[in-house]
C-alpha cells in the first residue's frame, strides 16, 4: 500500500488499512510520501509512539518537509518512531527481503546554500542518481518515493487537472527520475490524486525496450473531498523478472515527458558527474609522519607501468562507511589495509570500541569475497592480541538489519569484568526475554554456511570463537548487542546503550583517534616489516 499526506490523522489511516486488509487478505508494506505528520495535537501520535497502540502493518515513512515536524526525525539515517512504524531516512535505498529496491528522498526541494534539515539539495541529488547509476548492469529500480512531484510530470500526459506542472514540482526530482527509471514513483504535497499515464524509458526505434514507469500522487488522509490517498498494488522485483515480461509496455504508454524530441530535457543537465577521482579517496595518508605506511595505490615504484587498483564495488546509494564516500567522517579512520578499514565507533561503548568496515560497498559478511574475508580475520586476530595485551578480551558482533553497508562492531571488556561464559549467557537470557532465537553454531563454521545472502540476520562472535546466530525474520531492536553489552551482567553502563547518548565533539574524537592509532601501531600489519 502507498499512501498521501497523514498529517498526523493516524486512527483515520489505520482504521481504513484494518478495513482494506479485513476485505482483501494483509499486505507487505505501507510506504507513506508527503506529511507524515501534521500541526495538530501530539495526543494521537502518543498512543502509538508509546505502544498503546500499534500500526496494523509494517509503515515506512519519508521525513520532514518543514521545520515544524523536523523534532519528530531525530536520526538523519533513519530510526524506529514507534512499533512497526520506521523513518526511512534522508536518502538512500531499502532492499526487501525479496529483492525489492526502493529508493526514497525526504524533504523538500531547496534553492539555498545552507540547505535546512528538511530539504534536499542539488548534492544529495547528485550522489544518489550517480552511485545508483554507475554500474553498466543498472537497468533501474522497482519503486521510488519522494514527497514532492517532479516538475513537468505531466508532460505528453493525462490532465493532472489544478495542478500546472510546468510550474509546480520539484526539478531536481525530474533529474532523479530519469536516471533512476523507477516502475513505480509515488508523491503527495499537493492534495489530490493523480495517476499519470504509464511512460516508457526507451527512444522508440533508437534504444531497446525498457520497462515502462508509472507516477501516482496521492491525497491527503481523510480529506472532505474523498479523494484518493491509499493506493494498493503488487509488484514482482525487477531482478527477479523475465526480461520480456519487464519491458512489455502497456497498451495507454506515453513519451517520457522529462525528454523533447527524443532528447533529455535541459533538467537532465543539471547534474554534474561526480568526479573520477572521488572513487580513489580512500587512499589517503592517516599521519604523514609514519612514513612506513604500504601505499595502497597496488604500485610499486620501481614499475615505469603502474597498476592501477581495482576498484572495490560501489554502493547502490549514499553510503556513510564506502571509504571514498565523501559521507564518511575520516576523522574516525584510525587503520586502513587493501580491502578493509578500522574506524572509531561513532558514540562508542567505550573510548576504543572500534568498526572493521570493507573498504568497498558490501552490506554483510556473507557478501564478502574470499580476499575481503581473509583480512577481515587478520583484523580480527590482531585486535584479539592488542586488546589482551592491554588486559581485556574482544567482543564482536554483526546486525545485518536495516543496515547498507557491513559494520563488524568490535567492543573490548576487561577481563576483571566477567568470563566468557557471563557473556555468553548475558546475550542468550536477554534474547529469551525478547523472544529472539539465538542460536549457538560450531566453533569453526562460517556464517555463509548458515544465512544466504540478502538475508536478514544478527550475530555474535565471543574471544573463544563460539558464535551465537539469530535469523531476523519481522522486526530486531537495533540497540540489541550494545544494549546487552552495556548490562549489569557485563560493562555495567546501561545508560550508554544508545550510541545517540554517547556522541562527543569532533575534537574530543580526533583526540581518541590520534591515541587508538599511536597505542595500535605496534600491532599493525599493514606497516612494511
Amino acid at each position: 500500500l502507498a499512501c498521501g499526506d497523514v498529517e498526523g490523522k493516524f486512527d483515520v489511516l489505520f482504521n481504513r488499512v484494518q478495513a482494506i486488509q479485513k476485505k482483501s487478505g494483509n499486505f507487505d508494506l505501507l510506504l507513506c510520501v508527503g506529511n507524515f505528520f501534521g500541526s495538530t495535537s501530539d495526543a494521537e501520535w502518543e498512543v502509538y509512539k508509546t505502544g498503546i497502540k500499534k500500526a496494523p502493518i509494517q509503515t515506512y515513512v519519508l521525513g520532514a518537509n518543514n521545520q515544524e515536524t523536523l523534532k519528530y526525525f531525530q536520526d538523519a539515517d533513519g530510526c524506529e518512531l514507534a512499533e512497526n512504524i520506521t523513518y526511512l531516512g534522508r536518502k538512500g535505498i531499502f532492499t526487501g527481503s525479496s529483492g525489492l529496491q526502493i529508493v526514497y528522498l525526504s524533504g523538500t526541494e531547496s534553492l539555498s546554500e545552507l540547505v535546512p534539515g528538511y530539504s534536499f539539495s542539488l548534492k544529495d541529488v547528485s550522489s544518489l542518481r550517480t552511485m545508483l547509476c554507475s554500474t553498466s548492469q543498472f537497468k533501474g529500480v522497482d519503486i521510488l518515493l519522494t514527497s514532492p512531484w517532479p516538475k513537468y510530470v505531466g508532460n505528453f500526459g493525462n490532465s493532472s487537472g489544478e495542478v500546472d506542472t510546468k510550474k509546480s514540482g520539484s526539478a531536481l526530482i525530474s533529474t532523479l527520475v530519469t536516471g533512476l527509471k523507477p516502475r513505480y514513483h509515488f508523491a503527495a504535497l499537493e492534495k489530490t490524486y493523480y495517476e499519470r499515464l504509464p511512460y516508457r524509458n526507451h527512444i522508440v526505434l533508437q534504444e531497446n525496450a525498457q520497462h515502462a514507469t508509472r507516477f501516482i500522487a496521492l491525497a491527503n488522509v481523510g480529506n472532505p473531498e474523498k479523494k484518493k490517498y491509499l493506493y494498493a498494488f503488487s509488484i514482482v522485483p525487477m531482478k527477479v523478472m523475465n526480461a520480456a515480461e519487464l519491458v512489455k509496455q502497456p497498451p495507454d504508454v506515453t513519451e517520457n515527458p522529462y525528454r523533447k524530441f527524443g532528447q533529455e530535457a535541459s533538467i537532465g543537465k543539471q547534474i554534474p558527474a561526480l568526479e573520477e577521482e572521488s572513487a580513489c579517496q580512500f587512499f589517503f595518508d592517516l599521519n604523514e609522519k609514519q612514513g612506513r605506511k604500504r601505499p595502497s595505490t597496488g604500485r610499486d615504484s620501481k614499475s615505469p607501468h603502474p597498476k592501477q587498483p581495482r576498484k572495490p564495488p560501489q554502493p547502490p546509494g549514499p553510503c556513510w562507511f564506502c571509504l571514498a564516500s565523501p559521507e564518511v567522517e575520516k576523522h574516525l579512520v584510525v587503520n586502513i589495509g587493501t580491502h578493509c578499514y578500522l574506524a572509531l565507533a561513532k558514540g562508542g561503548l567505550s573510548d576504543d570500541h572500534v568498526l572493521i568496515l570493507p573498504i568497498g560497498h558490501y552490506q554483510s559478511v556473507v557478501e564478502l569475497s574470499e580476499e575481503v574475508v581473509e583480512e577481515v580475520e587478520k583484523y580480527k586476530a590482531t585486535l584479539r592480541r592488542f586488546f589482551k595485551s592491554r588486559g581485556k578480551r574482544c567482543i564482536l558482533f554483526e546486525r545485518n538489519y536495516k543496515s547498507h553497508h557491513l559494520q563488524l562492531q568490535v567492543i573490548p571488556v576487561p577481563l576483571s569484568c566477567c568470563a566468557t561464559d557471563d557473556i555468553k549467557d548475558a546475550f542468550i537470557t536477554q534474547a529469551q526475554e525478547q523472544q529472539i532465537e539465538l542460536l549457538e553454531i560450531p566453533e569453526h563454521s562460517d556464517i555463509k554456511q548458515i544465512a544466504q545472502p540478502g538475508a536478514a540476520y544478527f550475530y555474535v562472535e565471543l574471544d573463544t570463537g563460539e558464535k551465537l546466530f539469530h535469523r531476523i525474520k519481522k522486526n530486531f531492536p537495533l540497540q540489541f548487542g550494545r544494549e546487552v553489552l552495556a548490562s549489569e551482567a557485563i560493562l555495567n553502563i546501561p545508560d550508554r546503550s544508545d550510541w545517540r547518548q554517547c556522541q562527543m565533539s569532533k575534537e574530543d574524537e580526533e583526540t581518541l583517534a590520534h591515541r587508538f592509532r599511536k597505542d595500535f601501531e605496534p600491532f599493525d600489519f599493514t606497516l612494511d616489516d
